[in-house]
């Protein structure tokens, strides 16, 4: 399955009649998800799109280098009502300038770039060539690879979002990340590290346990609760005294090969067998200390009173982590530009290290994408073109 960019000669036919020969559309190939009546039903599907090549006064074209592959969250797009039946995939991307709008101040041709496509774009990040706002891109530092760059930021910008913007993250703090060796916990495990606070950690698994307990810096405690004897709630008491965590940050739900793990949480007492390492949601109020936050990726968490109650009793906090804020408000642009500008120093000074598979080749992008949408690849995945 060979993608590639063309011009559609019976487009440019078209739109030189009608509109004159400056303004036409080259077709892309790219990779969609195509829904169907329920998330399982969801199919990933080779289609064409049209990419204008008058640019608006602000876009930027980009030919992409490297795209990392992120589980899709079907539920948020049909909440958005964005109406439509082909999901592009692969938002997060890096590249070279190829061509600049009229008023793009930041950019020129032939800059490397990286950056992530808004959640409304019509675009797949697997096209050769996309069409982008200049506001969605920063500059990538020379020394950073295309495949370190796209495969982080994501997980880099939820990683800050957590813990600075919602949890207000300060030095001599204790962090507690669930499934620590996920992706997203281990940018989390380092940027924490790097503003001094302590780090424990859970591991789901011997291997996760193993490859934590490597980590450097390394992290204060390793709590696997893969094995029965250990109790996460009593090793956050012992760890902080008996006085409880500052921060509580679940990490996401790439647990091997169950497709039902959506969060780190488990909701209810009838539970599958693999989210049997899950804690409880009274278990994370429990070990959280006074004024303390839970920083959570679960969209469905219910509080009944006595939860809500013991959070009052301690003044402490629950916040929901959504890394698409960023792009719903053009108050928060340069706030959002800035995460990223550090997302990219601190990965091109080695300050994170992401944890990422080898990178896959092109043609093998849709069995990729369905591995990665059922939870079947433990690290992140990046496809380079």
């Amino acid at each position: 399955m060979y993608l590639f960019c063309k011009i559609s000669a019976y487009s440019l036919t078209w739109f030189n009649n009608n509109f004159g020969s400056t303004s036409f559309y080259f077709q892309c190939t790219g990779l969609y998800c195509k829904l169907g009546e329920t998330a399982a039903d969801a199919k990933f599907v080779v289609r064409e799109t049209n990419v204008p090549s008058a640019l608006g006064s602000n876009q930027v074209k980009v030919q992409v280098k490297a795209c990392a592959l992120s589980p899709l969250d079907i539920k948020l797009h049909e909440d958005l009502k964005f109406q439509r039946d082909l999901v592009p995939v692969g938002r997060e991307i890096v590249g070279i300038v190829l061509q600049v709008g009229p008023k793009v101040t930041f950019f020129q041709p032939d800059d490397e770039v990286v950056g992530i496509l808004p959640l409304d774009t019509a675009m797949s990040g697997l096209c050769d060539a996309v069409v982008i706002n200049e506001h969605h891109l920063v500059q990538k530092p020379e020394k950073l690879s295309w495949v370190e760059a796209a495969g982080a930021i994501r997980d880099g910008l939820r990683a800050y979002t957590a813990l600075h913007t919602l949890a207000r993250m300060a030095s001599g703090h204790t962090l507690l990340v669930l499934d620590g060796a996920s992706p997203f916990g281990v940018l989390s495990i380092q940027l924490a590290h790097y503003h001094g606070v302590k780090v424990l950690a859970s591991a789901l698994s011997s291997e996760d346990q193993k490859f934590l307990e490597q980590l450097r810096p390394s992290v204060a405690r390793v709590i696997g609760v893969w094995d029965a004897k250990v109790d996460l709630v009593d090793s956050c008491l012992e760890e902080t005294g008996g006085l409880g965590v500052d921060i509580v940050m679940d990490s996401g739900g790439l647990r091997g090969v169950c497709v039902c793990v959506v969060s780190p949480v488990r909701l209810h007492e009838e539970e599958p067998e693999a989210r049997c390492l899950l804690p409880y949601k009274h278990d994370i109020i429990t070990l959280i200390g006074v004024g303390g936050h839970w920083v959570t990726t679960e969209q469905n968490l219910q509080l009944d009173p006595p939860d809500s109650r013991s959070l009052f009793l301690k003044a402490a906090s629950l916040s929901f982590l959504n890394e698409e804020v960023w792009g719903a408000s053009s108050a928060r642009q340069g706030r959002y530009l800035h995460i990223m500008k550090d997302i990219v120093e601190k990965l091109s000074t080695g300050t994170l290290r992401p944890q990422l598979e080898d990178p896959v080749p092109l043609y093998d992008a849709t069995v990729s994408m369905e591995m990665v949408q059922k939870n079947q690849v433990r690290k992140r995945l990046v496809i380079q073109l």
